[in-house]
């Protein structure tokens, strides 16, 4: 926002100050790092009122000494939160045919307008008026310790969702939404379309990439290069959206938003980390149609869903799920919580954080800042009687040590490990610190996961066996007689990916008494693993070969995504 004159020209020829006064203000000014407007009044040379009422009259700009309550739209109020008003120190008067217009004190502070107007949306008409009628405005209009008091709301998690706010963030439908509001907009739908479970918003020194996790794989998004100088306003009006404090850019924080597309709900969990070239976003997107996966739809073979329904039908013990960040534990412990959630069971769950709200199930999320870890919850959740605890993830001695010692009086366990196989999750534990005697008394199962990519049904197609594959996932050529492998062609609805959708591989180890006694005498892990081989587990690689042979993944699929594996299948 430019100005036919600057403060130093309308001063000047106003002859309200001296040469020498004027030029010894614009020294101190640059020394201190304030405002001219702001040093001229610390050092006594003006009067705010001479300074905003020149300047007001010269650029032809309204001038309140006072704010009256009748030069304020309370309508327009209702709807600027107080965090924008407090941070940027203007106050909204009216708006009309599309155009806002704001009160402020500072007429010269380009970057904030400017940023103000990106962040709103809207186009900015200035006022001027004294600073001490602003911030009475604030105080009267949004009460006292406003903008503290949603930073509260925000630190808590909580979000006040009104039926206003419902129809303002379908997200779809919105119209004549300016810049970076519209933008964003359009990055929120093109996930959803695309079926995104992130959206990375990644700054650098000379651009502003965005991408899509989509199937398990990242895709940058076509967004224009010229984005990179809307990155402020942009991580702003997310922050906003996320109810986190918009000055705040040197430490991490995390928020959630909710919108609505069409019918469809959705949960944004909005992680913001600092970096040397601006914040970097990850946009986490949970869609609440499609919260819930029954035991059936998991990726199950017949024969490890037999093993599986028998693990959880357990009275108690440990039942423990494995895999790297993404390979869709939670969806397979909360589909086994599902089928067990009954009116005569009650089931605890701490998690960090809670993905989806499950009907009937009371649900903890950790916060170790303030001492509330998953050891300290699982002392206190022996409190409230439970017969099922979900406990999110075993991280350290502590908190493996009380979960084994709850499946031991009586109750059934669910956890998980990172851990790169079922057998790896023994070894783990006992890694820890965890007595033999104990790991071999508690836990009933170990499963390994990860997420393969399915084959686009639209342009599935027929390709030739190729031996070195073959030999990769420990497959013998003269296995393959008569079958036929498929592969995505790449089309339209795919993106050219050849891919839609993902299935889960599993590897199922159960605690047989020969498996026990290798725990007790702490066998390594591969002869463990080759024990429950004999026992009939079927390896990941191998439950991803069945589904290739189904022809519902690819073999590059399942290499990409599964261990190494020495071991030749028949």
């Amino acid at each position: 926002m430019l100005y036919p004159l600057s403060l130093e020209e309308i001063l000047t020829k106003n002859s309200l100050l001296t040469p020498e006064q004027l030029k010894a203000a614009v020294t101190e000014s640059t020394k201190n790092g304030h405002s001219l407007q702001q040093t001229l009044i610390q050092l006594k040379l003006l009067t705010e009122e001479q300074i905003l009422s020149t300047a007001a009259k010269e650029l032809n700009i309204p001038y309140f000494p006072r704010l009256l309550p009748d030069s304020l739209d309370p309508s327009i109020i209702k709807n600027i939160p107080a965090r924008f008003v407090t941070h940027y120190r203007f106050i909204p008067l009216e708006e009309k045919d599309g155009t806002l217009s704001i009160a402020v004190n500072d007429l010269y502070d380009i970057q904030i307008l400017d940023e103000l107007k990106l962040v709103l949306g809207k186009d900015i008409s200035l006022a001027l008026t004294p600073g001490k009628e602003i911030e009475d405005a604030i105080r009267k209009y949004y009460g006292v310790g406003a903008a503290t008091v949603e930073r509260m709301l925000a630190e808590s998690g909580i979000e006040v969702l009104t039926e206003e706010k419902r129809a303002d963030e379908n997200i779809e439908d919105q119209v004549a939404e300016a810049s970076v509001i519209k933008f964003f907009n359009q990055i929120l739908v093109q996930a959803i379309k695309d079926r995104a479970t992130d959206i990375h918003i990644e700054p650098f020194e000379d651009q502003l990439r965005i991408r899509y996790r989509i199937d398990g794989i990242l895709y940058e998004a076509d967004v224009p290069s010229t984005i990179k100088y809307f990155q402020s306003p942009l991580v702003s009006r997310i922050k906003v959206m996320a109810g986190l404090n918009i000055a705040e850019k040197r430490l991490p924080q995390d928020g959630k938003i909710k919108i609505r597309m069409g019918k469809e709900e959705f949960d944004l969990r909005v992680s913001i980390l600092p970096t040397p070239f601006g914040e970097t976003l990850d946009i986490r997107i949970l869609s609440r149609k499609s919260i819930l996966l029954g035991m059936e739809e998991l990726g199950f073979s017949k024969e490890d869903l037999k093993k599986f329904a028998v693990l959880i039908a357990q009275p108690h013990g440990i039942i423990l799920v494995t895999g790297p960040t993404g390979s869709g534990k939670t969806t397979t412990l909360y589909a086994a919580l599902s089928s067990l959630n009954s009116g005569d069971r009650k089931i605890l769950t701490i998690e960090d954080p809670i993905e989806y709200q499950l009907r009937g199930i009371t649900q903890m999320q950790v916060h170790p800042k303030i001492g509330f870890t998953f050891a300290n919850a699982l002392r206190s959740m022996l409190r409230h009687d439970p017969d099922i605890i979900l406990v999110g993830e075993i991280r350290d001695l502590e908190t493996a040590e009380i979960a084994i010692k709850t499946a031991l009086t009586g109750h059934l366990v669910f956890s998980t490990l990172h851990t790169n196989d079922a057998a790896g999750g023994i070894t783990r534990l006992l890694e820890m610190g965890i007595e033999p005697y104990l790991v071999s008394s508690s836990v009933l199962g170990a499963i390994a996961q990860r997420l393969v990519r399915l084959i686009c049904p639209h342009c599935k197609k027929e390709v030739e066996l190729k031996g070195d594959l073959l030999k990769r996932v420990g497959i013998a050529e003269n296995n393959t007689e008569g079958l036929t492998l498929y592969q995505g062609n790449g089309c339209e609805t795919c993106k050219g990916t050849g891919y839609w959708g993902r299935t889960a591989i599993f590897e199922t180890l159960i605690f047989s008494d020969k498996v026990r006694e290798l725990v007790l005498s702490r066998t390594p892990t591969h002869l463990i693993k080759q024990e429950a081989l004999n026992e009939g587990m079927r390896t990941l690689r191998q439950d991803g070969w069945e589904k290739v042979k189904k022809g519902l993944t690819t073999i590059d699929e399942v290499l990409r995504a599964t261990p190494e594996e020495k071991i030749f299948i028949d």
